[in-house]
């Protein structure tokens, strides 16, 4: 009994560790929908963060290219960005702009939106 009680506490305490971790992170994933309408009403940085040849290939009205593969001018494109304006991110799938919303969230942005399924997800007209 005792050992099921401390079963039952262990991983209680491991739901509530995972949650908090979760709502400390200033990155929020949407689905196109709402990425979409939020980055149409508002007056944002839209970043794609694929390659020059994926950007030509098709991209979102307004998006600004920065390769998150050339890490040097990645960094350097977002040196210059205020960490306090609102950063739309997307690429092919989805992680790579992930992984780039982690690196702005490393280097203090506070509020970072990812496009959940990346440019495959948006709704072609």
């Amino acid at each position: 009994m005792l050992r099921l009680f401390a079963l039952i506490t262990c991983s209680l305490f491991g739901l509530w560790c995972q949650q908090a971790q979760a709502q400390d992170s200033v990155i929020q994933r949407l689905d196109s929908i709402a990425f979409l309408e939020q980055t149409q009403q508002r007056n944002v940085l839209l970043v794609d963060v694929r390659t020059k040849t994926e950007f030509k290939q098709g991209h979102l009205k307004g998006a600004k290219q920065v390769d998150f593969l050339k890490p040097e001018s990645f960094e350097a494109f977002f040196k210059k960005i205020d960490t306090l304006k609102p950063v739309y991110l997307y690429c092919r799938s989805g992680n790579r702009s992930l992984k780039a919303a982690k690196y702005l969230e490393s280097v203090g942005f506070k509020e970072i939106y990812d496009l959940k399924g990346g440019y495959l997800a948006v709704p072609k007209k």
